[in-house]
């Protein structure tokens, strides 16, 4: 796989979309931990229907073809359908049911054997899958270091092959929208080359993906104690190398003013200077923003004041590559509603921004 086209995950999600309307099996490749059963599952709920995850790698080859037994009725041998795959009664509940299997390639040949009529036919024996259930399948590729066998070349015809890599821009947007902690968004930004680090050659078992990271999130959001037992077990999360550097951003990101202070107008002059911290800050204030504005927590006076405090606040204290990543950030990714004609200091701003954040667009 290693010459093959690849895509984000955003990429992969239009890919699934249009595969799903002609009911055509996709197989997603791509390193461990980067959300692809993630991906998957969002994909289903979003289309309100119903996601079934077969692991593969942990199920025998009856799992699929079910049991023999004597049908004393037909005085012949029958087979009883495995009760994972989905039968009419539920596939009737929703729209669609998308049948996943994960861990393809790490099951052993005789269980992809199982699985080939399957994705070929949409049946298994006297087994039909019901017409709405669409498949996706997923797996390491042979260089992740993960248990995993060729996959037959017949099966593999029958796949649409996606292999998805880590993309900043698509993590982010996910980031925002499932509220990953404003200090692992923020030193992100700042350090996007850590969001993945896996290398196969590495005898680490400790290693930072979009999954890990979320673990860390989790930590912070849970407050995890003093910092010695947190450090201790975001090492254990993302490796002791990152994890040292993630805990010295956030001592340095501690001494940065109160995001709400800014937004407030209390605080208009930034101290530290720690070019880290300050990407920090900004993705702190989109997040009061977004806050204020998803909960109702302030009217749209209000709103418009506290951004013209924002952009105001960045303009006097940030350099202009800041400025604009914090300006595209809050209209972008966090879809913040601001009205121009609202905003005190947006004739300043464009003036000396505008061109830069249309660079910074693509526009």
């Amino acid at each position: 796989m290693s010459e093959s086209r690849t895509i984000t995950s955003i990429q992969a999600r239009k890919s699934l979309l249009q595969a799903f309307k002609i009911q055509r099996p996709v197989f997603l490749w791509g390193p461990p931990g980067i959300g692809k059963s993630e991906l998957v599952a969002e994909l289903a709920e979003e289309l309100g229907g119903h996601m079934i995850d077969l692991r593969l790698g942990q199920m025998e080859p009856t799992d699929i073809r079910g049991i023999p037994f004597y049908n004393r009725d037909l005085g012949k041998m029958d087979w009883a359908p495995p009760i994972d795959l989905p039968d009419e009664e539920l596939a009737s509940q929703y729209p669609v049911v998308v049948l996943f299997l994960d861990e393809m390639n790490s099951a052993a040949p005789s269980v992809q054997s199982a699985a080939y009529q399957l994705i070929l036919n949409r049946r298994v024996g006297k087994y039909h899958l019901p017409k709405n259930v669409v498949m996706v399948a997923a797996g390491n590729r042979e260089s992740d270091k993960g248990v995993t066998y060729r996959m037959p070349t017949p099966l593999a015809n029958r796949f649409v092959h996606q292999e998805m890599r880590v993309d900043f821009a698509s993590y982010q947007e996910w980031a925002v929208a499932n509220k990953i902690h404003k200090d692992v968004v923020g030193y992100l930004n700042f350090a996007k080359q850590d969001l993945y680090d896996f290398d196969a050659k590495s005898s680490s078992k400790s290693f930072a993906t979009p999954r890990t990271w979320t673990f860390v999130s989790q930590f912070l959001d849970q407050d995890a104690g003093d910092e010695d037992t947190l450090t201790n077990l975001i090492a254990g999360t993302i490796g002791e190398g990152l994890a040292v550097k993630f805990m010295a951003h956030r001592r340095v990101s501690s001494r940065m003013p109160d995001p709400a202070a800014i937004l407030d107008g209390r605080v208009t002059e930034l101290e530290v200077k720690e070019i880290s911290a300050m990407y920090s800050l900004v993705i702190s204030m989109c997040y009061e923003l977004k806050d204020a504005v998803e909960t109702q927590k302030v009217g749209d006076k209000k709103f418009h004041d506290m951004a013209d405090n924002f952009f105001g606040f960045m303009m006097k204290n940030f350099e202009t590559e800041l400025v604009v990543m914090g300006a595209r950030i809050a209209l972008t990714t966090y879809d913040l509603p601001f009205q121009p004609t609202k905003l005190k200091n947006f004739d300043a701003f464009h003036s000396k921004y505008g061109k830069y954040i249309l660079q910074a667009s693509g526009a």
